[in-house]
C-alpha cells in the first residue's frame, strides 16, 4: 500500500501508528517475559487498524460501520489491556499508549456516530 493512502485516511494513518506503538510496547513485554499480556496486547492492538482497512473496501454505508464498529471492540479491548499494565505492579509505562488510545478511540467513535446519522432509516 502506498503512504498516500495513509496520509490522506486520518484513521488508517492514526491506527496504524498506534499498531507500531503496540508492537514496541509488546516486545518490551516480552523481552520482561510478560508473554500473556504481551500476546493479547498485540492481537487486539493491531486488530484495529487492519478493521479500519477492512472497512475502506465495504460493500455499503451498514458494512462500513459494522466494520468500524469491530474496530471499536478492538479498541475497547486494548483499553482494558493496557489499564491492566498501566496498574499492575513491574510493567513499562504505558501512559503515551494510553493517550494515543484515547485519540483512536475519540476518532472511531466520531466515524461511527457521522456515517450512522447519513445512513438512510428504514
Amino acid at each position: 500500500m502506498k503512504n498516500e493512502v495513509f496520509e490522506s485516511n486520518p484513521i488508517l494513518k492514526l491506527s496504524f501508528d498506534f499498531a507500531l506503538m503496540i508492537i514496541d510496547y509488546s516486545e518490551k513485554l516480552e523481552m520482561e517475559k510478560k508473554f500473556v499480556i504481551s500476546r493479547q496486547l498485540m492481537r487486539s492492538g493491531c486488530s484495529i487498524g487492519a478493521n479500519v482497512m477492512e472497512a475502506q473496501n465495504a460493500e455499503s454505508r451498514a458494512d462500513f460501520v459494522h466494520k468500524m464498529k469491530l474496530a471499536g471492540k478492538e479498541c475497547d479491548e486494548t483499553h482494558y489491556w493496557l489499564r491492566l499494565c498501566s496498574y499492575s505492579k513491574n510493567y513499562p509505562d504505558c501512559s503515551l499508549l494510553l493517550q494515543k488510545h484515547e485519540e483512536v478511540s475519540k476518532v472511531l467513535t466520531k466515524i461511527i456516530s457521522t456515517t450512522k446519522r447519513q445512513m438512510p432509516t428504514q
